[in-house]
């Protein structure tokens, strides 16, 4: 893979236990137009998408309530993070894996989804391309209770929260996701809520 820019020259599979940990060794053009080789790694989890669902008439979102491993060994005290609806593309088209997601996790069967758009949300280590979702939602749509898969060891509690309040939450720290402080920043400086 190459280009004006960046030639990958060596690609080295560090772990693939979980996703795929690699060290790869590329030259980038610098602004001299002199070439530089540099070694960096990059985590593969696959891409993602992210949706979060409002209703109008109530001004209401759901999120959801999760164990993230990650922020727990990063100085948060319980692991538990209040998030929007997310998960992996699983050789998914983005709008049908958000569909699938939203039912595992939420409950609810969503109809009308729109794209927003994407984004890379960690690009210095991390491939994943996230898809950004936003649909409404109502109270005849809840067809499950939602809470994830088993065999993903999901625990994950489902929150109707008022839009307001949610959003205070950024501030007040009790919502430290970043696609979800993006999600709920959109709403807001769309007029949608």
């Amino acid at each position: 893979m190459s280009n004006n820019e960046a030639r990958i020259k060596k690609i080295e599979v560090l772990s693939d236990n979980w996703y795929t940990l690699r060290k790869i060794t590329y030259e980038f053009r610098k602004k001299n137009g002199e070439w530089e080789t540099v070694s960096r790694e990059a985590y593969d989890r696959g891409n993602g998408a992210t949706i979060l669902l409002y209703n109008l008439e109530r001004r209401t979102v759901i999120l959801t309530r999760q164990f993230r491993m990650p922020t727990f060994v990063n100085g948060n005290e319980t692991g538990m993070l209040i998030e929007a609806c997310a998960g992996l593309l699983d050789q998914e088209h983005a709008e049908d894996a958000i569909r699938r997601e939203t039912e595992e996790e939420t409950g609810y069967q969503i109809r009308d989804v729109r794209k927003i758009y994407e984004a890379y949300m960690s690009p210095g280590s991390v491939t994943e391309i996230l898809y950004f979702f936003i649909a409404e939602y109502e109270p005849s749509m809840k067809v499950g209770d939602g809470g994830g898969v088993d065999e993903d060891h999901e625990e994950i509690q489902v929150l109707e929260l008022d839009f307001d309040e949610a959003f205070h939450m950024i501030k007040t720290g009790e919502i430290k996701d970043g696609k979800t402080i993006m999600l709920l920043q959109y709403l807001r400086m769309e007029g949608i809520l």
